[in-house]
């Protein structure tokens, strides 16, 4: 029932809400407050985000009742979908240019084409047997594993063509990588097999993985500065001299 609100505030799992799990009901509450209503200060919150405290219900019920909500503690559902209605307005008090540009929702779903092509496949071409014969060739070809359903088969194919053959994931993967020439006599093994080969083959796989290594800490530094970008960015009001509404 709040799916509709949840996913234009960007919740990050709007269909799977369950208000009845308390924790998870718990921690919506304090990502409501910190990310769009921001009723409190920051320094206030302090109760609210305290989600194991046996207290917190009755932080709950006064922080309903500083924002005016006309549901009870007892009345969650209704006090949700208030909450969300609030935090809807005051987004889009934010936003208004925003959002004053966008297209009807219907106009919007008439410019989006299926996403799925075989969503008009003729369900009896399944039974065919030319129909299994060349999902199973185009199987073997792709090497993609076998599956007992020939229709899951076929999408796992489309999947894969979407993903890695199209014109330009080509292109991209025939684009030459230019690196740096490795010195391999400059870099330790640290062990030795008594074969010079394989202590080659050994330092060159050592190398690769220290890259791949240094491509994951990168991806995990910029998540990092993603999260901080999110949790750190309080709304200020100047007039009032103070953060939060």
């Amino acid at each position: 029932m709040f799916k509709r609100k949840l996913t234009a505030l960007d919740y990050h799992n709007p269909s799977a809400f369950d208000c009845k799990d308390e924790t998870e009901f718990r921690n919506f509450i304090v990502w409501l407050e910190d990310q769009k209503v921001r009723h409190y200060k920051i320094e206030d919150r302090g109760n609210l985000r305290n989600i194991p405290s046996s207290e917190w219900p009755k932080y709950f019920e006064k922080y309903l009742e500083d924002v005016t909500c006309p549901f009870s503690v007892q009345e969650r559902p209704e006090a949700i979908d208030w909450l969300l209605g609030l935090a809807v307005r005051l987004e889009y008090g934010d936003n208004v240019e925003k959002y004053r540009n966008c297209p009807p929702l219907e106009a919007a779903n008439n410019t989006q084409k299926p996403t799925d092509p075989l969503v008009n496949l003729d369900i009896s071409l399944v039974s065919n047997p030319d129909f299994k014969a060349g999902v199973t060739a185009l199987s073997n070809l792709l090497q993609i594993q076998r599956h007992d359903d020939y229709l899951v088969m076929l999408k796992a194919i489309r999947i894969l063509i979407q993903d890695r053959l199209t014109p330009e994931c080509i292109a991209k993967a025939n684009q030459s990588k230019e690196g740096l020439p490795v010195a391999l006599d400059k870099h330790i093994l640290g062990f030795d097999t008594g074969d010079a080969a394989l202590n080659e083959a050994a330092q060159i796989l050592r190398l690769l993985h220290i890259e791949e290594l240094r491509e994951l800490q990168t991806k995990i530094n910029e998540a990092i500065v993603a999260v901080q970008a999110i949790i750190a960015d309080p709304k200020t009001d100047h007039r009032l001299g103070k953060v939060g509404r």
